[in-house]
């Protein structure tokens, strides 16, 4: 569950960062106390944070840095180019998208209700049951009021149908209706909130809410929130979502197939009971925290997950020159037994299928497919040590627990491609084609990869010298051998891990780095032949070319992330600083 790339964050807070000028977060619209405790889901943003919070974090003052106005611009124009596109719409200037970007300076929420269970029971009993779209938003248009306005007719303006619209009122509040082939939407602005809804009882029920008129009990009365109740302290942005119900969400419905009712049922969705929680400012560093919980026990499908390690094998290859390292384990013979069981019910058109595939793989490896997911001991990750982030320098890794069996297994599956074989010492080096095999007479081999094993791994790189030197630098497995930097930051964390991973941000050597991307980026632009992907690449190079790489290190130090189970469920707790 971590989250392991820096541009994934960057991706994400990028976006929230360009939104949020400098204010001060306020009450969301509707809290759980508020909404109906039959709330599938919810997403809660609490608007801007202070400007003082916003100041001191990291990578929101990074987003501000004068030094970073080329990736700024590139992202905006990016967005105006891409809305530009779009048929039938009317354009959109830098200037237009910046002013309605500001509307998320305040608070809103955006939810999901279900219809209510005699209005399922009744649809149920029809032959077709009517569609159901129980989302629903609600914004705080505070000192937004026009902008809001002008935004939402400029939206109405680029629509090729024109809706049939009517005047209603619906729980005391005059709203318009707004009638497509593709839907209704119900729109309302009470007080100093904006509504909208799909469904007249949906949106009846939010503006009874927002008025204080709202029955109980609450969401925050149910069991599922309480539950979740802990990963949910606020921030910037919450979000909730009841798993079991995605079903429903997705249409699942009385009339389904048999079949795909038995899947869901043994899918065992339902010991899954929540997905929550939160992104939040904390100082310096931003943070993301949140779980799955549920009933962890044998059998659920939270067998996915392993039960973690403290000191997986892998740990004994960090060294003090380490700039990245990330590790998860998984449960494989988990994930192969819940597929089993939700594919091969007896009856089902799916057994058949998933039998024959079984049998041919089993058959391709020459053993039991629990057997040979048994070799491994679920652990995967990658290693970095090269401060430019070559990628003939990046390490992959996966446990094992068998070494004779596992290089009977890879002999096996690769026998064709399988160039080369030497030991040395415990390590077994193996030489892989990715091109041109064996079986080819006159086929030419070429674009090899490099694999080596040991008794507790199997590693692999581009480079047989990039496997020798991680190699080389192999430590004593322990705590107390790992470099200080990396220890600190994974005694965060319980002993037992599920996912473990460490960015040092201040060992980049951003220069390089930048140099390396438009190397890349050069290349790629002279092979593609798409004229809309080549303007993107040039858009990318521009912003590249006059960005200054020591904007970075200004600001970011590193970038840590753990996952871990418990009998609550799986958790996860990303931090960046």
């Amino acid at each position: 569950m971590c989250l392991r790339r820096l541009p994934q964050w960057i991706h994400l807070f990028a976006l929230i960062a360009f939104v949020l000028p400098e204010g001060a977060a306020a009450q969301s619209p509707l809290e759980a106390a508020q909404l109906p405790a039959r709330t599938s889901f919810y997403v809660v943003w609490h608007g801007s944070p202070m400007a003082d919070a916003r100041k001191n974090n990291a990578l929101m003052s990074l987003w501000d840095d004068p030094d970073l106005a080329p990736l700024r611009a590139a992202i905006v124009d990016s967005i105006v180019n891409d809305a530009n596109k779009q048929k039938d719409k009317p354009g959109v200037t830098r200037e237009e998208l910046a002013q309605v970007a500001t509307l998320l300076d305040n608070p809103f929420t955006l939810g999901y209700l279900p219809r209510r269970e005699a209005a399922s029971k009744a649809a149920a009993g029809k032959a077709t049951a009517p569609a159901w779209n129980g989302m629903f938003f609600v914004y705080d248009r505070t000192g937004k009021e026009e902008l809001l306005s002008k935004t939402v007719l400029r939206m109405r303006s680029g629509d090729k149908e024109i809706p049939k619209l009517s005047e209603v009122t619906v729980a005391g509040v005059k709203a318009l209706k707004i009638e497509k082939k593709s839907g209704t939407t119900y729109w309302a602005e009470t007080g100093k909130y904006m509504a909208t809804a799909g469904e007249e009882s949906v949106f009846e029920e939010v503006l009874n809410r927002l008025a204080g008129k709202g029955a109980s009990p609450s969401l925050a009365d149910s069991e599922a929130y309480r539950e979740a109740k802990p990963l949910l302290s606020g921030g910037l942005l919450e979000f909730f979502l009841r798993v079991p119900q995605i079903k429903d969400m997705a249409g699942d419905s009385s009339d389904s197939p048999p079949e795909l009712k038995a899947m869901w049922s043994n899918l065992k969705l339902d010991s899954l009971h929540v997905f929550a929680g939160h992104i939040s400012l904390e100082g310096a560093r931003t943070r993301l925290q949140g779980g799955i919980l549920g009933d962890t026990a044998e059998g659920s499908l939270f067998d996915i997950w392993s039960a973690g390690q403290s000191q997986p094998g892998s740990l004994a290859y960090v060294t003090p020159d380490t700039v990245y390292y990330n590790e998860s384990q998984i449960n494989l013979l988990g994930i192969y037994n819940t597929l089993k069981r939700v594919l091969a019910q007896p009856g089902s058109n799916t057994a058949p299928l998933a039998k024959t595939m079984e049998n041919a793989a089993q058959t391709r490896i020459g053993m039991p497919l629990p057997d040979a997911l048994a070799l491994t001991t679920g652990e995967f990750g990658t290693l970095q040590s090269n401060p430019a982030l070559d990628p003939d320098k990046k390490v992959f890794f996966a446990g094992i627990q068998n070494k004779p069996e596992t290089l009977k297994l890879i002999r096996t599956i690769l026998s064709d491609r399988l160039t080369s074989e030497r030991n040395e010492g415990n390590v077994t080096y193996l030489k892989i084609s990715l091109k041109g095999n064996q079986g080819a007479t006159g086929v030419a081999q070429w674009k090899f990869y490099h694999l080596a094993v040991t008794p507790d791994l199997l590693l692999g790189a581009s480079k047989s010298e990039t496997l020798r030197a991680t190699l080389s630098q192999a430590r004593p497995s322990g705590a107390d051998s790992l470099p200080a930097n990396l220890q600190a930051a994974r005694e965060q964390f319980p002993e037992k891990l599920i996912g473990f991973s460490y960015y040092d941000l201040q060992k980049v050597d951003w220069p390089a780095l930048q140099q390396n991307w438009r190397t890349q980026r050069a290349k790629a632009s002279a092979d593609s032949k798409n004229a809309d992907a080549m303007q993107k690449m040039k858009l990318l190079n521009d912003w590249l070319n006059n960005l200054n790489p020591a904007v970075f290190p200004r600001h970011l130090h590193s970038m840590t992330g753990g996952s871990w189970k418990d009998v609550k469920g799986v958790h996860f707790d990303e931090w960046l600083d």
